[in-house]
């Protein structure tokens, strides 16, 4: 779902006093017993702290069995990920399953959104792969007996020619559904994550069926407009380390796609989406936050009176379910502290001011010294003075019959 969040010091939105944009509040209890993930996949999160999406959901109505069933597959394959694992090359793991886990992510936020009565058919996209690297043997079984760089050529050539996988263009805003694993095979179009996924996918099959005897790696394009391309791992150089993605890497790539595309604060690229929240929340100001444009503005209050109507706006003001729940994924992945602090940010514009405390002071609990900038660092500390002056106000509370547009209004689908 999208929203729009006003980032302008002249429209004060987001104090304690003032119209806000929520998730309905649920009594929150602190557990006697360090909390796992709400998934209930017995992999735990962050010691005595609980996540919010699917029990705000709850609350206010909303079925998230098959959203949650989806986040205990998804937690069923990162247990998998040991510390070898984790820096293990995707063209050699064994013991995680990359491709259903990112299947889980598209069953998961597809529940979120659609409300379907049926789960994503996870199996049937896994059989499509099968399929996929079938269709290789049986159109260049030639290329068994050629050279490893003359078998590469024609995986390639299959993919992106025969089967015409291209990569989606980032000239403004990449295509939502070139994020997520089961559009990308059905419409052909994705993020480089996903190509090589796909890729990486098709060279397990070969390899498990004895086709592939050499060793190889995919290169990871960090340019705008490259596709993901196979070569002898015995002709790498030291320059290709940073393009190598292990099967950590790899998980953290596709969420943080998510995360970057549906973030509510969509303005201004040139700062982090943390320092986007934060300024909305008005606990940094940008230089040049007196120039904001009147046509920006004028904006924002067009697109937030449109969602008022139950029209609904994604391309430029995100999606704030789907932040949370590629937020909480990432926590759940334990790859940077970072992942905490942008949760928490999320959760004070939601008004979950308790849990949003919780999960900053963790942040700052397990951060490094000196990795954050100057600005975000003071950010979060604005934060926090905000947070802890809030509950401590005399007679806070949430009316538990509250409900926002969030999840009145009907689906735009």
């Amino acid at each position: 779902m999208a929203f729009p969040w006003m980032l302008s010091n002249s429209l004060a939105l987001y104090s304690s006093s003032n119209l806000s944009w929520t998730l309905p509040k649920f009594q929150f209890h602190p557990s006697q017993r360090s909390v796992n993930c709400l998934c209930n996949c017995g992999l735990s999160a962050e010691d005595d702290l609980k996540f919010v999406l699917h029990d705000a959901l709850d609350f206010s109505g909303i079925d998230t069995s098959h959203a949650r069933a989806a986040r205990v597959g998804f937690c069923s394959q990162i247990k998998r990920l040991s510390n070898i694992e984790r820096g293990t090359s995707i063209t050699i793991n064994r013991g995680v399953d990359l491709a259903r886990a990112a299947l889980q992510i598209s069953a998961e936020d597809d529940a979120l959104i659609s409300h379907s009565s049926v789960p994503l058919p996870v199996d049937d996209f896994i059989d499509r792969l099968d399929t996929l690297s079938m269709g290789y043997c049986s159109q260049y079984s030639s290329s068994f007996r050629s050279t490893p760089e003359k078998f590469l050529d024609c995986l390639e050539r299959y993919l992106y020619l025969n089967k015409g996988f291209r990569r989606a263009s980032t000239r403004n805003h990449v295509e939502h559904r070139a994020l997520y694993l089961n559009s990308v095979l059905t419409h052909r179009s994705g993020s480089v994550s996903m190509l090589s996924l796909i890729y990486s996918e098709i060279l397990k099959m070969l390899r498990t069926w004895g086709v592939l005897n050499f060793d190889v790696e995919i290169f990871f394009p960090r340019d705008s407009h490259g596709s993901p391309r196979g070569y002898l791992k015995q002709k790498s150089k030291e320059s290709d380390q940073s393009h190598i993605m292990t099967s950590q890497s790899l998980l953290v790539e596709i969420l943080k796609d998510l995360k970057n595309a549906f973030w509510p604060f969509q303005l201004n690229h040139t700062r982090s989406p943390f320092l986007r929240a934060a300024e909305a929340a008005h606990c940094f100001t940008g230089a040049d936050n007196a120039k904001e444009s009147a046509s920006q503005l004028a904006s924002s209050k067009a697109a937030r009176h449109r969602l008022q109507r139950g029209v609904w706006t994604s391309v430029h003001f995100g999606d704030m379910r789907r932040a949370l729940s590629a937020c909480e994924r990432l926590i759940l992945l334990k790859h940077d502290p970072k992942d905490l602090r942008d949760y928490a940010v999320l959760l004070y514009h939601c008004e979950y001011y308790e849990e949003a405390l919780q999960f900053l002071k963790h942040y700052q609990d397990t951060k490094q010294s000196g990795s954050d900038i100057e600005v975000e660092e003071d950010a979060v500390e604005k934060l926090v003075v905000r947070l802890n002056l809030i509950l401590m106000e005399v007679g806070w509370s949430r009316k538990p019959e509250h409900r926002n547009i969030l999840f009145n209004n009907s689906e735009p689908w």
